[in-house]
């Protein structure tokens, strides 16, 4: 599976360049490098969490998990933000400390190690490119970072070395790290939109399309909800006077357009009492529905 082979790899190259790294980043006295040091250190544990979690992902359902194990992606996706997060917000305020209390840095040191990143993380992003899941795409994205962050560590460095501001080291790595920070949030945001089945297609749009199938009298009841952020399951009632099995067809084929790719259809005649209480979320008629119940006593 080549995913999985690219995840591995990347798992291995930023493990490695983690290590190397922190060493330059005490040998050269940067905090911009072991910025990007705890950078790749959480790429390392989130690309080692998200292989397992990729492969298990994979898996098709069954008895337990119906609709397949693809959220396990989603969760690998979730700690490895959670770690991004943190690690950022570390690295802030060993900058902040740094600005207080400036150290010695070793600017030509500094500059050999930039180049060697630069290239390095060069040659990975453009290995682990391609898209996939929300996971491959995250660490693609990692990649790319770690290039534009260690371009900025050259460019600092030999800003540095000119002009002998110290200064300009941590508030790179601050930069950094708020980029991180952002991201993060970013990715945060669409993974707990996951969670709480929140829907990316336009809903009245879609009922209006479904309407105008020939033969479609009314459509309601549509649920939406996606596993993964890519596959979108339906389901909904369709009111019709027409020939079912050519009905369905047509739904399905027009949810296709929607980028739906799995619908269960519950199909009513004209008339036909339909015994749940419309989706128009509409309090009253709930609470009214609930009251009914308890009077055959």
């Amino acid at each position: 599976m080549k995913t999985e082979r690219n995840i591995l790899i990347a798992f291995l190259l930023n493990s490695l360049f983690a290590v190397f790294e922190f060493i330059g980043g005490i040998f050269t006295g940067s905090v911009a490098i072991i910025s990007d040091a705890v950078h790749d250190l959480g790429d390392a544990a989130s690309i080692g969490i998200s292989y397992f979690l990729e492969k298990k992902s994979k898996k098709q359902p069954d008895e337990k998990y119906t609709y397949g194990y693809v959220r396990y992606s989603v969760i690998g996706s979730l700690i490895t933000t959670l770690i991004l997060f943190i690690g950022s917000l570390a690295v802030i305020s060993n900058a902040v400390e740094r600005i207080i209390t400036p150290t010695e840095i070793n600017y030509n040191g500094m500059i050999i190690f930039a180049v060697v990143g630069v290239c390095v993380n060069f040659c990975a992003a453009l290995f682990t490119r391609g898209e996939g899941s929300l996971n491959q795409k995250a660490v693609n994205l990692h990649m790319l970072e770690d290039v534009l962050g260690w371009a900025l560590v050259l460019l600092g460095a030999i800003v540095m070395r000119f002009t002998n501001f110290a200064i300009i080291d941590p508030i790179m790595s601050i930069c950094v790290a708020l980029f991180i920070l952002i991201n993060a949030c970013r990715n945060l945001k669409e993974i707990i939109d996951i969670f709480l089945e929140k829907s990316s297609v336009d809903i009245n749009e879609l009922k209006h399309h479904l309407l105008e199938i020939e033969g479609v009298l009314d459509v309601h009841h549509i649920h939406l909800r996606t596993i993964d952020g890519q596959r979108i399951y339906a389901t909904m009632h369709i009111v019709t006077n027409g020939d079912h099995a050519e009905i369905k067809q047509k739904v399905r084929q027009e949810l296709n357009e929607h980028g739906i790719v799995h619908a269960t259809l519950e199909l009513e005649a004209e008339g036909e009492h339909c015994p749940e209480i419309s989706c128009q979320i509409d309090h009253s008629a709930h609470s009214a529905h609930h009251h009914h119940h308890h009077h055959h006593h």
